[in-house]
């Protein structure tokens, strides 16, 4: 007598999809796959580069010791039923130009991608890189009008990485000892915050000179325009991959992280209707939880200027596109 034949079980893995597959998409989709996160889609307008790009990254899966799929692809439809989607499209900044001039092409191709995306995958949540970031967040939710725990901006994780990388390189200590916090916008107007910024649990307040302090505060704030005036023909994205890939992670892990994110504001730090980095902790639901900082008087001011500033590039975004 012979044994029945159970049908396989059907498992279906995490899917993340990676809309743009330049430089910051591509590294991002080798580090998902390569840390065993969930399978990859990367998709793009350019026919033939998001399918090469993913067949070299299968040819290499043997020698990483990863098992995760891949695919490149131009058509939405092989995005279905993604837990994650981050927007990398749009176009990237050049010598002298300023985030907010990439306003005009990006707010609609955001806005493209984003409704086409969430279209074949409802439930997923929506990361937003593309600059200027605050405001293609802002679009995107206006578009698919996603819950505001399951949409969100890259912004405060990079360049608290890059405030943690100066202060490391600074007082030479290992940058693992170092946690730093940046709130508000990805732009000039950034506010890092000294005070909630420590190694080893020591403020840095205690162990450099204000002038130090302000040195770095500034650098943090050109960090992007100082990349791209070094490189001159592209800009910064091993370090914008890897922010997104520790949100993606705590996303799929449910691991509550709590990075600074750029959020929906519904009142916290006196601000409502606007997207800004805010500490939020990251599960696998999207943002679980907005923190509300004891910030003073000055960082207060600080966050609510730098908002002001972001209103009316929002206003003039949707102007651009109505």
């Amino acid at each position: 007598m012979q044994a029945a034949v159970s049908s396989p079980l059907v498992c279906n893995p995490p899917r993340v999809t990676i809309i743009g597959a330049g430089k910051v998409g591509s590294t991002l989709a080798q580090k998902v796959v390569e840390k065993n996160l969930a399978d990859v889609v990367l998709l793009d307008v350019m026919q033939g580069m998001p399918q090469g790009l993913a067949l070299d990254l299968v040819e290499a899966k043997g020698i990483s010791q990863c098992d995760r799929q891949i695919k490149g692809t131009t058509d939405y439809a092989d995005t279905v039923d993604s837990d994650v989607v981050v927007i990398t499209a749009g176009l990237p900044r050049k010598p002298g130009m300023s985030r907010d001039q990439l306003m005009q092409t990006n707010a609609k191709i955001v806005v493209e991608a984003a409704t086409s995306a969430i279209a074949y995958s409802p439930n997923a949540i929506l990361i937003v890189v593309t600059n200027p970031l605050d405001v293609m967040t802002y679009l995107a939710w206006q578009a698919t009008k996603l819950p505001r725990d399951r949409i969100m901006g890259m912004a405060g994780v990079l360049d608290s990485a890059r405030f943690q990388a100066f202060i490391a390189m600074e007082l030479g200590v290992s940058v693992m000892d170092v946690q730093t916090m940046v709130l508000g916008s990805h732009g000039d107007l950034m506010v890092p915050l000294a005070r909630y910024s420590t190694v080893a649990g020591v403020p840095i307040t205690e162990l450099m000179d204000e002038a130090t302090i302000e040195r770095l505060v500034t650098r943090t704030r050109n960090g992007g325009a100082e990349i791209v005036e070094l490189m001159q023909t592209g800009s910064a994205y091993f370090a914008p991959a890897a922010s997104i890939c520790l949100m993606v992670e705590s996303i799929l892990i449910n691991q509550s992280r709590l990075l600074p994110v750029a959020a929906y504001l519904q009142g916290e730090y006196g601000l409502k209707d606007i997207f800004i980095g805010v500490p939020c902790s990251l599960g696998c639901g999207g943002i679980a939880k907005i923190w509300e900082l004891n910030l003073t008087e000055t960082e207060l001011a600080a966050l609510h200027t730098c908002a002001e500033s972001l209103r009316e590039n929002i206003e003039s975004a949707i102007a651009i596109l109505s």
